[in-house]
């Protein structure tokens, strides 16, 4: 009786050392699952910051350059409509041009659907150099 005793606080005593170890091993790992637990965050702003500086903000400036273009135009430039009617701006008002398509037909076109013709592009590129 006094062996089975003797085994059994022996055994409880390995068992508490054995809790003590796994609870030192879990505190010290705690720092790496800490890191882990903000990885996916990191990996999400990444990939919006690459969305942003590859596809966001080429199109922005493209849209900026394509709005002061539109600024600059005035009567008697030659351009593109976005249905592809090619005329020469008759006049401009707040929110649309009047093109002028043949003699005696104006039509009411919205500045947002306005390009400039190739041929005043490739002339504009001329004067700049």
């Amino acid at each position: 009786m006094l062996t089975s005793l003797i085994s059994l606080f022996i055994q409880s005593a390995d068992a508490t050392a054995q809790a003590t170890s796994a609870a030192a091993d879990a505190t010290s790992a705690a720092p790496a699952s800490g890191f882990a637990q903000y990885q996916g965050i990191i990996m999400i702003v990444l990939m919006i910051a690459i969305f942003y500086f590859l596809l966001i903000r080429p199109q922005q400036k493209k849209q900026k350059e394509i709005r002061k273009m539109r600024e600059a135009l005035s009567e008697g430039d030659q351009v593109i409509t976005a249905g592809g009617i090619y005329g020469k701006i008759a006049s401009v008002k707040d929110n649309y041009f009047l093109i002028s398509v043949s003699d005696g037909v104006k039509i009411k076109v919205a500045k947002d659907s306005v390009y400039v013709s190739p041929e005043d592009a490739q002339a504009a590129q001329q004067q700049g150099k």
